[in-house]
């Protein structure tokens, strides 16, 4: 692994520069999906205060390695940029502390299931209450209305619900899960896009408001996105799945070295990589290889003789040439290799910083730039409880906002 940039934040927090500074977020989210959601916020500038259960909170703390117990890599790696509040909100105290919070919050993300929250009496109704302004949204599993609704879910179930691990099964025969939580990550994109709206229809109109992000609809229309296919008409019109994504063929490809992603799309690109392989009549005399529709329509043939053609040559060779008529392509990185992939060094993108706790750490800057209103990383992520006295004193009147 080669050295990130070296980069170390001071003790006392860096003022925030993002668009969103000036907001507060409460964040009574844990896992993947709701944390990466209020992360981004927090980059954007938003002072998120992370509330967490007594003794054991965010539950990702608690996934190794680690230096400290309950400082886990994927913790560090999902939380920066946030304050934590150990509350139990079970009791009077706990639930006077947390009202007391919302009344100077802008938003409050959950991803508690609303049932509990309104039996706790922090129900979306009992909290505009305390402040009518509030911005209440709610990350759930099924949206309200359905069968389902008020169900757990984590990312594998959705992950089967939304038919991503059945296309595994459409392409090889068995359905999988992507080694990703990929629907915890894109829900909490989601989760942070309808904040901002929020956001901006508060900044027009005044009004807070609801806001309901379910994971299964969301991942639904996520998948189809891609895979309707023929059911985007009525009565449909041929079978669903986009057949280029599903071919067996699709690679990456063996090449004499190793492997290599390769995407000859337009027709362009197939006329000079015919030229290239010694075949330049192809388009003209292979009507599978005439237009996209036909290429799509025989996406299995397509694979098979990128297969054929990609272990003739080394992956330098074949980059250089590729770059060279403009093909897009590129190595197959292992995640070892993130760390040494050129354009990310280049662009400063792993940073090294002290942790007050955990010493040295390598952090992943937002990958967003704005020419005005730099995203930023202001804190690392914090320890259990840590700013309990700076915030319950704040909110009974004292100072220490971010």
């Amino acid at each position: 692994m080669t050295e990130p940039t070296n980069t170390v934040w001071p003790d006392d927090p860096i003022p925030a520069t993002g668009p969103l500074r000036g907001t507060r977020i409460l964040d009574l989210t844990t896992v993947v999906m709701g944390p990466s959601a209020t992360q981004l916020l927090g980059d954007l500038g938003a002072d998120v205060v992370k509330i967490e259960a007594p003794r054991i909170g965010d539950t990702m703390r608690w996934i190794g390695p680690w230096r400290h117990a309950g400082m886990g890599p994927m913790f560090l790696a999902g939380n920066r940029n946030k304050r934590s509040v150990v509350l139990d909100l079970k009791t009077p105290e706990g639930k006077a502390a947390i009202l007391a919070l919302a009344q100077r919050a802008d938003v409050l993300v959950s991803n508690v299931r609303p049932d509990g929250l309104r039996r706790l009496g922090l129900g979306y109704e009992q909290v505009r209450e305390t402040n009518p302004r509030i911005i209440y949204c709610s990350a759930v599993g099924y949206g309200s209305g359905g069968p389902d609704s008020g169900r757990a879910v984590y990312d594998d179930l959705m992950q089967a619900a939304s038919g991503i691990s059945g296309l595994f099964g459409a392409v090889d025969g068995a359905p999988r899960y992507a080694p990703i939580n990929i629907c915890d990550r894109v829900v909490g994109v989601y989760v942070a896009a309808a904040v901002l709206a929020a956001l901006f229809y508060r900044a027009t109109s005044g009004e807070g408001q609801a806001i309901e992000v379910p994971m299964l609809e969301t991942m639904a229309q996520f998948v189809l996105a891609d895979h309707i296919g023929g059911a985007a008409f009525v009565p449909p019109e041929g079978n669903m799945g986009y057949r280029r994504l599903l071919s067996r063929t699709r690679g990456p490809y063996p090449t004499k070295d190793g492997h290599l992603a390769i995407v000859v799309y337009t027709d362009r690109h197939w006329r000079d990589f015919s030229k290239l392989i010694g075949q330049p009549d192809l388009l003209e005399t292979d009507e599978r290889f005439r237009s996209m529709e036909s290429r799509t329509r025989y996406a299995q043939e397509i694979g098979a003789l990128l297969s054929a053609e990609l272990p003739k040559r080394g992956n330098a060779e074949w980059l250089e040439v590729l770059h060279g008529i403009d093909i897009p392509a590129c190595p197959v990185n292992s995640i070892e290799a993130l760390f040494a992939d050129p354009h990310l060094k280049a662009v400063n993108f792993f940073q090294e910083a002290d942790h007050p706790t955990e010493g040295r750490v390598t952090v992943s800057r937002c990958p967003i730039s704005f020419s005005a209103s730099p995203a930023s990383i202001r804190r690392l992520a914090p320890n259990l409880g840590e700013h309990n006295a700076e915030l319950l004193g704040e909110a009974a009147g004292g100072t220490g906002k971010d």
